[in-house]
């Protein structure tokens, strides 16, 4: 049986809303990926319950709680509890890389 599931958007809090299964548990809403995640996209072309997280971006059609809402057009990522070996995993986020102009 699946459930809605609402998360804001952790720039401009902006709600969106997933159908899920319940024994999913969440570990974060970030502005970034977490580094070893996988992610499906909300749009419903990837199974999120095969998935270590969804990416959503913020305002897409079909995601959002509020029909009214526009959102920031940005990506969101909602990470799940993940374990390894029996032992839950701690996550770290993606590195960035800033380039320097000379």
């Amino acid at each position: 049986m699946g459930y809605s599931v609402t998360y804001h958007c952790p720039r401009c809090e902006t709600i969106v809303e997933l159908e899920r299964e319940g024994y999913l548990a969440d570990r974060s809403v970030t502005p970034y990926p977490l580094e070893g995640w996988t992610y499906v996209d909300a749009d419903g072309e990837g199974d999120v319950e095969d998935a270590d997280g969804v990416r959503f971006i913020c305002g897409e059609a079909g995601t959002l709680r509020d029909d009214d809402a526009s959102g920031c057009g940005e990506p969101f990522y909602l990470s799940y509890v993940r374990f390894e070996n029996g032992e839950e995993v701690e996550p770290t986020p993606e590195s960035e890389y800033v380039r320097l102009s000379r």
